[in-house]
């Protein structure tokens, strides 16, 4: 009986092999997934199994078809402001068609080979839009601690947070201050957690800890707060578009909507998809194929009426650092999601509101990565780090796709200096047994997706001769894409000999 094979290393290997571990990755990423998964939901202004529905299609369906083996998706945290306003404007009615058109867009970038332009996409407007996504979260959210709905925009709800807290009463205790009591168990709980967890238990995730805890908490006294709400079989979860579905295409509010969720979507997968890279020495991620596989995802998620997906870091960095090693390990986490909905629905409507927007408060926090502004001012100067900070204010102060528009905008500026020679010539050649590349010109994020081809397609084995004495002018965002391609390589015991290097080209060969 043949077996089917992974490819490792260049190596096709047995994937029943894996098998073990792939198994143990699967329960980890599913204990990690399951918390955000309602978490993200609730974020959105949709019920909690709408999220979990989507990571079941995530694990199971774009698992098999990702481009990116361990790669895990699911409802993503960047996009919950973004369906939070599509919900409250339009009504969760429209979510269908709206990804149902998201996903198609997806699935026709992919096949027209798209997915390296969204490599060009600045690192600072990512992060900037993900920073300023955190703060959404966070001031959102705070309101959930509370057993309470957020407002409308971000910066009513913080304009709202300190009348939030002064309301806090010390003498009768009232349902609201048991909610929050229990968000800063789960908060606590999670933190302490990452600190002082034994090594043996260092896969369970602090998240998981955090929501049990609350959650038997809550059981034992028998507080009085709001909790997760889920149907009695995750099949009456599922809600198809209405009729007239067809006539909503046309609407160009919606259309509008599905190139916004698209091209974020997109990004956010491709960009985790690169990171997810770093994590391993395994296959590289084709980026075509994973841009297919989410517009699939998407497509589905429109008709079963669920939030839409992207790939997201903090489980599949989870799936790695678990020692994933094929796409089992996402497929399965995908079953074990609906055997536990389907199976053990009881258990989930135990679980207090608050814990969940704890979780969140602490994810959104997190994207909030100060660290980042600061390598880009110590490695690209002050230019990267306003863009970063522009597209963060942006995104809390109008919305996201303003935000990432006004980013994607101020890095245009950086070409001005290169208007006379935008143009990059790559040369290739086999010079002896090394693979031997020559650049020639300015390398902007409008030549990147050339370049990344180029780079992608020199054998993992070969040595190789970058000659860039004729590379005039490097941006941040192709400064990044050389200092990972550059690492990978020393990583893998094949270093890159570099000739002609000097300013910043000589301090990402360092």
């Amino acid at each position: 009986m043949k077996h089917a094979t992974v490819e490792r290393a260049g190596v096709s290997i047995p994937s029943l092999k894996f098998f073990g571990r792939d198994f143990t990755a699967s329960i980890v990423v599913f204990l990690v997934a399951m918390p955000l998964c309602m978490g993200i939901a609730v974020a959105s202004g949709v019920a909690p199994e709408k999220g979990l529905i989507t990571g079941i299609i995530g694990g199971i369906v774009v698992g098999a078809l990702a481009g990116s083996p361990l790669q895990v998706s699911g409802p993503a945290a960047g996009l919950a402001v973004i369906v939070f306003e599509l919900v409250r404007d339009k009504g969760l009615s429209a979510l269908g068609p709206i990804l149902i058109l998201a996903g198609a867009i997806q699935v026709v970038a992919g096949i027209f080979k798209l997915g390296g332009w969204f490599r060009a996409i600045s690192p600072a407007v990512v992060h900037g839009m993900l920073a300023g996504i955190g703060v959404l979260i966070v001031v959102g959210q705070f309101h959930v601690l509370f057993d309470e709905k957020p407002f409308s925009s971000g910066p009513e709800n913080l304009a709202e947070m300190p009348g939030r807290l002064l309301g806090l009463s010390f003498g009768d205790i009232q349902a609201t201050e048991l909610a929050f009591a229990l968000a800063l168990i789960t908060i606590g709980t999670m933190l302490a957690w990452e600190r002082f967890r034994p090594a043996a238990l260092k896969l369970v995730p602090p998240a998981l800890v955090g929501v049990v805890t609350a959650t038997v908490v809550s059981a034992l006294f028998g507080f009085d707060v709001a909790k997760v709400a889920v149907p009695a079989s995750i099949i009456g979860a599922i809600t198809p578009p209405e009729a007239g579905v067809l006539a909503r295409f046309l609407d160009p509010s919606i259309i509008a909507a599905a190139l916004a969720i698209a091209f974020i979507a997109s990004a956010e997968t491709l960009l985790s998809a690169a990171a997810v890279d770093k994590m391993h020495d395994g296959v590289r991620t084709d980026y075509n194929k994973e841009l297919r596989a989410q517009g699939v995802g998407n497509l589905l998620c429109g008709f079963a009426g669920s939030l839409p997906m992207t790939g997201v870091i903090v489980r599949s960095s989870a799936n790695v650092q678990a020692g994933a090693m094929t796409r089992a390990s996402a497929m399965m986490h995908g079953v074990w999601i609906l055997g536990f909905v389907a199976l053990l629905p009881w258990l989930l409507r135990t679980i207090p509101m608050a814990a969940l927007g704890a979780v969140l408060v602490v994810t959104g926090w997190r994207l909030v990565s100060v660290k980042h502004a600061q390598h880009l001012y110590r490695d690209y100067g002050l230019m990267p780090v306003a863009i970063w900070a522009a597209t963060l204010f942006m995104v809390v102060a109008t919305d996201l796709l303003t935000g990432v528009l006004v980013g994607i905008g101020l890095t245009v500026l950086e070409l001005i200096p290169n208007l006379r020679r935008l143009r990059l010539k790559v040369f290739e050649q086999r010079d002896g047994d090394a693979h031997a590349i020559s650049l020639d010109g300015a390398a902007t994020f409008v030549t990147l997706p050339k370049l990344s081809a180029t780079l992608d397609r020199v054998p993992s084995g070969a040595p190789v001769r970058l000659d860039v004495s004729k590379l005039d002018a490097v941006d941040h965002t192709t400064a990044e894409l050389l200092r990972d391609w550059f690492q990978r390589r020393k990583a893998a015991g094949t270093p890159v000999e570099l000739r002609g290097q000097r300013g910043r080209i000589a301090t990402l060969g360092a």
